[in-house]
């Protein structure tokens, strides 16, 4: 049986190839140049390539911290979403994201058309998206599609050391199809519900961060606890968690800036604020640690920083520079307090992933409600807009964020956990107990660390 599902996802990949080559037979149009600003191009196309450098550092700054025996392993799932992803989008991501709008009321679209951009059919000679227009379609395509692969990969964190790759594998699928995508559309499509609602998020707060960390949280319940002594490991390797903090750092700034969609002063803006507030929760991260009689640790550094990149992803091209440290400060905080309470429950999420990226995710929402500006971006006090935020006199902007915060926290945490357990019935997520014990670098996938056999040789791993 387990050999029988193991050739589904070649299969699967060979009827995407065949529509594919039969989708080739017809040449695409001309791509459009008019209106495109050059500047804005070259700017998307690197903020692009800066998104995608982020999974690389995700698998270092996961790698990094985990049992040596399960490094690859855990690396390997960041990835695998490269791929996987990338060619999903291409086939039917990016049409139920951006696509016209399929399930509709009178409050806005939950869903877009699969069909409206299939197999990229229509994406490179189409118009420009409405609120990209100075950037072919196909480029803004692109951005996107790296916000969609970095997304289920962060999930990855929260159920390490235990998890079977082909069975990940699935229900990263079903996660991108059945949770991102319509959370996509309905807070960056026009016609999305949540948008149309007035909730503002500027490059993926509620999208990316939320939906995987409340997805993590499900995952953590559903898989259980990890076995004995891999409960509580030594990290594996503190400098790739440097690393990879530094490269999500660095990435983080097409992640968010490139959330301008082109090369100006919401671009400046938004970079200005999310390097402060990154610094920010670095430094309150260590600093609260040792308030509490602990030593600041490079562990908590990096994981202060990249939770002050979290949080001001919604309120980055939103807020004013002295907001973004308040925003890095608080959710720092925070995170921390839930991690602390997280340790002392029967919780396993391996590294984290709900207390850094879901709270995280959350307490930007909540302060984008609070500090965002028309000042900064005139969307936000535009014809039809709600308005300032809390600090400024006005509730309404406030209030729809902690509603959109309740309906995605719900969908993306009672999906996920249906989608765990639609995984689990077509094939088991967790390895056995013995592959558990010997590590998922051998078990999944018959590969050692260099590091790991000169250990052994020594006695200190068995």
């Amino acid at each position: 049986m387990t050999q029988k599902l193991s050739v589904l996802p070649f299969l699967a990949l060979i009827v995407i190839t065949g529509l594919a080559f039969w989708m080739s037979t017809t040449p695409p149009g001309a791509i459009i140049t008019e209106g495109i600003n050059n500047g804005d191009v070259a700017w998307m196309l690197t903020s692009s390539a800066l998104v995608l450098i982020m999974t690389p550092g995700l698998a270092l700054f996961y790698g990094g911290m985990v049992n040596p025996k399960n490094v690859i392993s855990t690396m390997l799932q960041s990835f695998v979403c490269m791929g996987v992803m990338s060619v999903l989008w291409v086939v039917i991501g990016f049409s139920l994201a951006f696509g016209d709008p399929l399930l509709s009321t009178s409050s806005g679209s939950f869903l877009g058309n699969p069909m409206s951009f299939f197999m990229f059919n229509g994406v490179l000679e189409g118009k420009p998206w409405s609120m990209a227009p100075t950037i072919p379609l196909i480029l803004f395509a692109f951005f996107q599609l790296k916000f969609a692969v970095i997304t289920p990969a962060l999930i990855t964190g929260s159920f390490s050391e235990r998890i079977k790759f082909t069975s990940y594998v699935l229900f990263i699928c079903l996660f991108s199809i059945f949770i991102y995508a319509p959370i996509a559309h309905w807070t960056w499509h026009p016609e999305g519900f949540l948008f149309k609602m007035g909730v503002l998020d500027f490059a993926g707060g509620t999208v990316v961060h939320i939906s995987a960390g409340c997805a993590a949280l499900a995952a953590a319940i559903y898989l259980g606890k990890r076995k004995g002594e891999n409960q509580h490991p030594t990290p594996a390797n503190i400098p790739f968690v440097l690393l990879g903090t530094g490269l999500l750092w660095f990435g983080w700034f097409g992640f968010n800036a490139g959330s301008a969609v082109g090369a100006g002063a919401l671009a400046a803006s938004a970079f200005a604020t999310t390097n402060t507030a990154a610094a920010a929760a670095a430094l309150a991260w260590i600093f609260f640690d040792a308030a509490r009689g602990k030593k600041p640790s490079a562990l908590g550094f990096a994981i202060g920083a990249v939770v002050g990149l979290v949080a001001i992803t919604p309120a980055a091209g939103f807020v004013s520079i002295p907001s973004s440290i308040v925003i890095g400060s608080v959710a720092s905080i925070i995170s921390n307090l839930v991690v602390s309470w997280r340790a002392r429950t029967g919780l396993d999420d391996t590294l984290d992933v709900f207390p850094c990226h879901g709270v995280g995710g959350m307490v930007g929402m909540v302060f984008t409600g609070i500090f965002a500006t028309g000042m900064v971006n005139s969307m936000v006090t535009a014809e039809g807009a709600l308005g300032d935020g809390l600090i400024f006199g006005n509730t309404a902007l406030f209030f729809a964020h902690i509603k959109a915060l309740l309906i995605v926290v719900g969908f993306s945490f009672g999906g996920s956990y249906l989608l765990l357990i639609i995984t689990n019935l077509i094939s088991p997520l967790r390895v056995s107990d013995e592959e558990e014990k010997i590590g998922l670098d051998i078990s999944q996938h018959e590969e050692k660390m260099l590091i790991n056999t000169l250990l052994t040789k020594e006695g200190i791993v068995k």
